[in-house]
């Protein structure tokens, strides 16, 4: 039985402190049960000030840590979350949420956490702002260059968030947010509110985030939006009709605050001509878009709301996915044998039942009865069940509401196409969409299908029997690739990896000297200050390394000889370095000429400092290219540039990026490239 047996009022947290809303509130239900779950109501809460202390107490305190204080602090979190997940399982039921959904919102949402923090130390510098794209030279002398720059906004990014994810919802948009130094509230819909609450409590509990970092509304936003400014964001998950109206707030609008919005989205899958019945790419459709009608009772902004297949498999994919949702156990989450979960609340249930209706006047349900559920558990009258109920649309082409209605439920609706080209204007018809998917095991079905629907989707997965075992499926939103889509679904962009983080940042063009330039950005530029000493830049480690420390190396000579020798070692006897004749034929060359790893190889024997010390290791080079052809008799010489210090938070050492440019006796670069090594802190 579900362990809630009475209901709480939630309180929000602003100005450091949690307060109670000052009215009776609106009871929330329990979604099986129809039991009372808690209070939740914002009235009296002072929006401005909540906007104001995060910007002045959170703020200034984000933005003095680097990103890879960042990233720990995520980390931090993520795992003393982990460490609590059963609690927040325990209250998930109250949502409808078997286990298994509660997993991807839970666990799911702390794993974004924790990825955000993976790649904030693994993919961005130990540093307070990022460098965008490359130097421009502005000049032809090189004494003035351009360098983008983002750094963090200055005000607070308002999350206003959907009921169907209280977690997921929340931490998605809160990793990148915290990881690109701006403070957050979070607003999350009311009807599953209490089991953000417990989990923003917890957090707070850590006291792993500097006060003001996060914030919490529990109920309406009020006057919230009256208040924001062109250094704050706001991001929007839920309807289409509601995402406008906050888009075009006055004072938003006003301060071109930026915005955010995810919205409504009927999602398509394809079935690719050549999945027929009996085909393991036609099986792995079947179980996909009964798992998408079925995983949080379908609702999810990613589900499959339109089912596009040829003509001649419909009959069979029907009959298929009958059988398949027939067997799917559907009651209360807190039976281990039910595989779905009711609709979030009552209300929600009688909203699907209405758009169910809708769809019907031009399409035939096949599949579930939307008005008398097969429970395996629980009580049909006192929970918000609904049956999976498939729909058929004979005439797609000419019909409107099946590209326009969206039952946000375990609601699809199979529709038939005659060829490719048709398929793909019946999934554009979404008017934009999150995600689009199309199982096929031919090239050809795969490019034309996704190529064809690209503009119109945010994510395309491609399904076939070579990924069935690895995909995580049509509807995963996962950290490191956009979630959002165009038109219809919002406009916007979620998630993406560093562009997550980006986006609360402020991206601005640096136009300078070479050397104020560099001074701002951190990052060594050509033309900027490089003192050289006696010292070689390998015998310092980090805590004496600075910024264009600098060598100039002795020189070597190429000789024919050294070509045949690395030819007939390496055994790269490409015919340039070999044959004289042959050689000078090429359009590229005047005869036998180097190789550029022999190039590369003589260059690291003339700036490598061989004694034991704080260099560590060397583990790669960037940027490489090969400029100038070298011959043999030309004189190598390099010159070494400490380009960027990168040290580890959580470590004894730290990346050194160096520029190094490989130039001849005629002082041309005959190679450029960047060198990078691991160096102790210390030593």
């Amino acid at each position: 039985m579900n362990v809630i047996t009475r209901p709480r009022r939630l309180e929000s947290f602003v100005c450091g402190r949690w307060t109670a809303g000052q009215g009776e509130g609106a009871t929330l239900l329990d979604a099986s049960t129809g039991l009372p779950v808690a209070l939740v109501d914002s009235s009296g809460l002072d929006f401005a000030a909540a906007l104001d202390w995060g910007r002045r107490t959170a703020g200034p305190v984000l933005r003095a840590m680097t990103f890879h204080d960042r990233a720990l602090m995520l980390k931090a979190l993520g795992q003393a979350l982990m460490a609590q997940k059963e609690e927040f399982y325990a209250l998930s039921l109250a949502t409808g949420a078997t286990r298994a959904d509660s997993w991807i919102d839970i666990e799911g949402g702390i794993g974004t956490l924790l990825s955000y923090a993976s790649k904030g130390r693994r993919e961005l510098p130990n540093a307070r702002i990022l460098t965008d794209g490359e130097v421009e030279q502005l000049s032809r002398d090189g004494s003035f260059v351009g360098q983008h720059i983002l750094t963090p906004l200055e005000g607070v990014a308002v999350h206003i968030n959907a009921y169907n994810f209280p977690c997921w919802g929340m931490l998605e948009k809160l990793a990148p947010t915290l990881l690109a130094g701006m403070p957050a509230i979070i607003k999350p819909a009311s009807q599953t509110a209490y089991l953000t609450e417990l989990m923003v409590r917890r957090i707070i509990e850590t006291g792993i985030l500097p006060e003001g970092a996060l914030q919490l509304i529990c109920g309406s936003v009020g006057d919230l939006l009256d208040h924001v400014d062109c250094q704050d964001a706001v991001t929007f998950t839920g309807s289409a009709a509601t995402g406008a109206r906050l888009r075009t707030h006055p004072v938003i609008v006003a301060n071109a605050t930026r915005f955010t919005m995810e919205a409504d989205s009927l999602n398509a899958a394809i079935l690719g001509p050549d999945a027929v019945s009996g085909t393991q790419e036609f099986d792995l459709f079947v179980r996909e878009v009964a798992r998408e009608m079925t995983v949080k009772a379908g609702q999810k902004c990613t589900a499959i709301r339109r089912v596009i297949a040829p003509r001649a498999q419909c009959d069979a994919l029907v009959s298929a996915l009958r059988d398949r949702l027939e067997k799917t156990p559907l009651g209360n989450p807190a039976d281990e044998a039910v595989r779905m979960g009711p609709l979030a609340s009552l209300s929600q249930r009688d909203e699907v039942r209405g758009r169910i209706a809708e769809l019907s006047r031009e399409a035939e349900v096949v599949a579930g009865n939307p008005d008398q559920p097969r429970l395996h558990s629980g009580d049909a009258q006192a929970g918000a069940f609904l049956s999976p109920v498939l729909l058929y649309c004979d005439r797609p082409g000419t019909a409107t509401r099946v590209h326009e209605v969206e039952a946000f439920g375990p609601v699809s609706t199979v529709m038939p196409y005659d060829d490719i080209a048709e398929a793909v204007t019946l999934a554009r018809r979404g008017r934009g969409s999150l995600v689009a998917s199309v199982f096929t095991n031919d090239r050809d079905v795969a490019r034309e299908m996704v190529l064809g629907m690209a503009p119109f989707h945010g994510r395309i997965l491609i399904g076939n029997r070579g990924s069935a075992k690895s995909s995580t499926g049509h509807g995963s939103p996962l950290p490191v690739l956009v979630h959002g889509g165009p038109g219809r679904a919002g406009g916007g962009e979620e998630l993406g990896g560093i562009r997550g983080v980006t986006h609360f940042m402020q991206r601005s063009a640096v136009q300078g000297t070479p050397d104020l330039v560099s001074a701002v950005t951190g990052r060594w530029i050509a033309g900027a200050d490089a003192p050289r000493d006696t010292v070689h830049p390998f015998r310092k480690s980090l805590a004496t390394l600075r910024i264009g420390d600098q060598i100039l190396t002795g020189t070597r000579e190429v000789t024919l000889e050294d070509i045949a020798h690395f030819a007939t070692f390496t055994g790269d006897t490409f015919y340039a370095h070999m044959d004289e004749e042959a050689a000078r034929a090429n359009p590229f060359f005047e005869g036998r000429v180097a190789h550029g790893y022999l190039i590369l190889s003589f260059a690291a024997g003339l700036f490598v400092d061989p004694a034991p010390g704080p260099v560590l290791a060397n583990y790669g080079v960037d940027n490489l290219r090969f400029l100038t052809p070298v011959n043999p008799g030309d004189v190598l010489q390099v010159q070494l540039t400490c380009k960027e210090i990168n040290p580890r938070a959580n470590a004894e050492h730290g990346e050194v990026r160096w520029d190094c440019r490989v130039t001849n006796q005629k002082a041309e670069v005959v190679a450029q490239y960047d060198v990078l090594t691991m160096v102790a802190k210390e030593g």
